[in-house]
This record gives structure tokens, sequence and C-alpha cells, in this order.
């Protein structure tokens, strides 16, 4: 399934998104024995329990994670990585969603910069995960890198390649030379509750050896720091992570990974409680694969999904409680377009089981074998239908996300010569104007009615309309002018229905907005 972006109208003001990864200095790690990782080799097999009796909590209160730490930190490393910049206005900071000013400004003969762009550093987390080197982290921690070098415990710098990594769960595995390296293993039967003590061990700000403990707050959480990842049922955890933590271990007070940090959301860009982490059962089988060296592949239909909630599904006719996907766009000759899955189409099911969104069908369709046939269970036009897609192979997250910055390959339709203005529900809308696209920044690739204004108290402002934004579809009808879209609302009226749901978009990002009727 291709992944959308998606905005919200009406933004949450100050709310800051910020992977769990830092650049800058290193700090020594301490360590208070020299030569093997702090005297460990060989698969560490630690046990709960509390030998200091001096520091043994009241009786109900769980037990000191000194013990526990002691036995897991020899396997948890820092990595510090380099990356190559090209020159350009941004430079990216590795290891993290954010860019800052080029201080070179993109031009040539800077000092710093050369034809192939600037250096940047980059730091995370990781652990050994086998005795032979292997060191599972994060994707975001080392993509692009050009050096890496991992830090242990006992103060020992050494060289790292990458094995393999998966975009699509922001997951590595990076490998060092040697062998007897200390090493923890991910809990493969028990799944952690809600409430369950867990403790954070990686390199936050560079700091290198920090534990930090909490619980598991949530479970099958979606990353809220990236909505468009599909493939990742997150652990929420409250134990404090930080910038510099992703790519470490979430250990149960056993000892036990749980999950590899991965993110956190935080209005600061520091710990505020709300981290996630990826569940040892989604990374102990994708790193299984990556250490083999075999690339991760997963099934790819071509359909770029949307789920709605209550209204927005009654805005289109369903039940308020309606379980499925909105098929909002097919990919040109991708499998889906080709079996004659159409935009409108309601997902409701794969390979005979029902999908209750969009995510749940995305990874169906993934864990699909590519060349392998996938029913696709839709329904149009009140009807239930049952479409054989044969599954190509997934495209990289990356070439997913530049296909939809280009429009999802769709190009331009053919707009009215004549915009006339028309007022709908307090709305006056218009077809597109050269100027208007330059104004608002509007993409070719973009088509529809372009709001102009939006009167107060009106349906259309209780909707969230305003000027700039681009009206494309209308329930199931594709909007090419103003009468088009008055169309659709009279067709909907008529219907008796309360409202309709419009396909909108603005600043280049796309979502949905329910514009209800005012009752008679």
């Amino acid at each position: 399934m291709m992944k959308r972006k998606e905005f919200m109208l009406g933004a949450i003001a100050g709310l800051t998104f910020a992977a769990a990864a830092t650049a800058g200095g290193v700090i020594d790690w301490p360590s208070a024995n020299a030569g093997p990782v702090a005297g460990f080799t060989g698969r560490l097999a630690p046990t709960a329990g509390a030998a200091g009796l001096a520091f043994a909590p009241p009786q109900g209160a769980p037990l000191s994670f000194a013990d526990i730490f002691a036995q897991v930190a020899p396997a948890v490393v820092q990595i510090d990585v380099k990356t190559r910049v090209p020159r350009s206005s941004m430079i990216q900071i590795p290891g993290t969603p954010f860019a800052i000013p080029n201080p070179n400004g993109g031009e040539e003969g800077e000092e710093g910069t050369d034809d192939e762009g600037t250096t940047a550093m980059g730091a995370g987390s990781g652990f050994f995960i086998a005795a032979n080197g292997f060191i599972v982290t994060n994707n975001h921690v080392v993509a692009d890198a050009t050096e890496i070098m991992v830090k242990l415990a006992d103060g020992r710098e050494l060289e790292a390649r990458v094995i393999g990594r998966d975009e699509a769960t922001d997951l590595a595995v990076i490998k060092v030379e040697g062998t007897d390296f200390p090493f923890v293993t991910f809990e493969e039967t028990a799944q952690p509750r809600v409430g369950d003590w867990v403790i954070a061990v990686g390199n936050p700000f560079g700091l290198g050896g920090t534990a930090t403990a909490g619980i598991v707050s949530a479970q099958s959480r979606q990353n809220l720091a990236d909505p468009t990842s599909s493939f990742v049922d997150f652990l929420q955890i409250d134990a404090a992570i930080n910038r510099g933590n992703s790519g470490g271990p979430t250990f149960d007070i056993y000892g036990r990974v749980i999950g590899v940090n991965s993110a956190i959301i935080s209005p600061t860009g520091g710990s505020v409680g709300i981290g996630f982490a990826i569940p040892a059962s989604v990374a102990k089988p994708v790193t299984d694969q990556l250490m083999r060296g075999v690339t991760v592949q997963r099934g790819f239909v071509g359909l770029g999904l949307r789920t709605f909630d209550a209204d927005r599904w009654e805005a289109l006719g369903q039940a308020r409680d309606f379980k499925g996907a909105y098929v909002e766009s097919v990919t040109p000759d991708a499998p889906a377009e080709q079996a004659g899955v159409q935009e409108g189409d309601l997902l409701v099911g794969v390979n005979g089981r029902p999908v209750a969104n969009g995510t749940e069908a995305t990874r169906a369709v993934g864990s699909a074998r590519p060349g392998e046939t996938i029913r696709l269970e839709v329904i149009r036009d009140g009807r239930r239908r049952t479409i054989n897609v044969r599954s190509g192979v997934r495209p990289s997250e990356t070439e997913l996300l530049a296909d939809q910055d280009q429009g999802g390959g769709e190009g331009p339709r053919n707009s009215p010569t004549a915009p006339q203005g028309q007022v709908l529900e307090g709305a006056t809308v218009r077809s597109i104007t050269p100027a208007q696209r330059s104004q608002y920044g509007i993409p070719e690739t973009v088509t529809g009615v372009i709001v102009t204004s939006v009167a107060r108290g009106t349906p259309a402002a209780e909707a969230g309309l305003q000027a700039g934004i681009v009206i494309s579809r209308a329930g199931n009808r594709t909007i090419g002018s103003a009468a088009d879209l008055a169309a659709a609302i009279r067709e909907i009226k008529a219907a008796g229905r309360p409202s309709i749901l419009l396909f909108v978009s603005a600043g280049g990002q796309r979502g949905t907005l329910v514009l209800k009727f005012e009752t008679e």
C-alpha cells in the first residue's frame, strides 16, 4: 500500500515530533574495567533480584534495577556516525527528522564544502544481539552514513559496517569485527502488559551508559511522529527517552529485550514521558533476516488508503461504526489498477479476513510474498466484490514518499477555462487560476476548486474551510468545477444525508473535512 501524508486543519500549536537521536560531541563512557567488555563474554543471562539489601525497597515496591543494569549494560553500545550532506540551503541532522540552515548557503567555494557537500555528525545507540559482533539499531541512525564508529561499554572504539536496513520498520543491523562480545536476546514468548516495568539503556545527548526506568504506558500505538508508519504497533513507554537513545534496547525487569527505542513525542525536543519502542515481536524477525543479508521484501499493490472517523464514514453514507479503508488513490500501472481496483472503493477485507482500517490492510498486503495472489474485498456502489491482485514488491519508503510528493504519478487533469465563483454553504469556490497556484503554492498535479473566501457562522466555516484550500473530491465525485461541487452537494442532500465528506489539500498536504448542512 502507498503511504500518505495527512494534515489537520487547525493545527495543534507547539507540538514537535522528535526522533530519539542527536548530533554533536562525544563524552567518554565511564567504565571501571579494562580489557574485555566489563569482563563479560558470550550470551548474558541476567536474573532478577537485589543483592544490595541496604537499598531494598519496602514491601510492595519494585526491586532495584541496579542488578539488571549491571548485567545487561555491557551489551549496549554508543554509535557515532558521519554523513555526507549534499550542498543545499538546509542540512539534515543525521538520526533525526530535523533540518537546519546551511551556514554555507549552498554556495560553491565556501570552506568546509566540496562538490560532494558537507559532513555532518550524528549519534545513537545500539546493542549486541550475537557474540560475533552483530548490533541492532535504528535505520535512521545509520542511514546514509559514510563512517560508523561503535563505542563499547569499556571505552573501546570499533569501526562498524552496515549489514542491512529496513526503512519500513526503522530497523538496521551493523557489525563490528571480533568474537565473544556480550549480547542480549529478544523476548519471544512473553508479551509485556500495560503497567509492567521497563528499563531503557542508551546514549542520550552523547552521555553514554545511561539507564532510565518506567512502565509500559500503552500497546499497539501508531508513532505520531511518523503517522505514515504502517508496519509497527509500537510500545509506548514513559521511561525517559531523549535524542541519542534511538536504537537502544528497552528491557523488562528480567533483562530481556522487549523493544528497540525509536522516537518520542515532545513539545521541547526532550523527554516528556511519551516514547515509542519497536516491540520484540516485530524487531526479531526483521533483524534475523538482516543478519543473514536478506533484503526484507513486502507485498505491494499500489493503493493509497485512508481511515476515517465516525463523522467521515457517515458523511460518505456509511454506518458510523463502519470498518474498512477508503481507497483514495490508485497508482497508475500498479497491480491494483491492472486488476480493476478504483478510487473511491471501500476496502473491507484481504485474503478472506476483514480489515478494520488502512493500517491493517497495509500490513495484510505487506505480509504477502511478491508474486502471490491477494484477494481484495471491496464495496463499490453498495455492492461487495472480490478482486484478485497479483502482488508486486513494495518499493522503499523513500521511493514511496518521493512518489507522493510528485502527486503519485498522476498528471494534471483539465480544468475549466472560465473560472466563475459560486457560493456553496458559505464558501466561495472557483476553478484554480495560475495566479492562485503561485500565491498558495498549489502543485500542478493538484486539481479541483479553490476556496477564495468563507463567511463566518456558515457550515463551511464550521467545517474548517479557509481561503486557499483546494477541494478535489466530494463524496465519491471528482470535482473539476464549482458546478461539480454544487451537484455533489445537491445529490447528498436529496438522499437525506446530513453531511458530505470533502477531500482537500493545502500547502502540499492532503486531508478531509466533514461539511455538515444546516438543518431546516
